[in-house]
């Protein structure tokens, strides 16, 4: 059975950093594309940053030199470092793998003004 698990989120002041971790188990993590997206109350869930098996990266408009998402195959891993947090920033983040459209279930950031 595949799982994906976010951590790391919380409560961050505006300006602050954090870092989000996905981990996948069941299934071998290496050659998926994977990805963060998030989504707030009375919106749709917008792509956040994304990066395939081989290390190519994109991101969303709004998240552009100040996110920064990486990978760990060996851990089975995927980062998300967000840094000078805003307020509207404020989302549930998920965790997905490409390919086969797992889901995790989200991890809550909240950035205070």
């Amino acid at each position: 059975q595949v799982q994906l698990v976010e951590s790391g989120g919380g409560l961050v002041q505006a300006g602050g950093s954090l870092t989000l971790s996905c981990a996948a188990s069941g299934t071998i993590f290496g050659f998926n594309t994977m990805g963060w997206y998030r989504q707030s109350p009375g919106k749709q869930r917008s792509m956040v940053a994304t990066i395939t098996a081989g290390g190519d990266t994109n991101y969303g408009d709004s998240v552009k030199r100040r996110f920064t998402i990486s990978r760990d195959n060996a851990k089975n891993t995927v980062y998300l470092q967000m840094n000078s947090l805003k307020p509207e920033d404020t989302a549930v983040y998920y965790c997905h793998m490409f390919y086969y459209g797992y889901w995790g279930k989200g991890t809550l950031v909240t950035v205070s003004s």
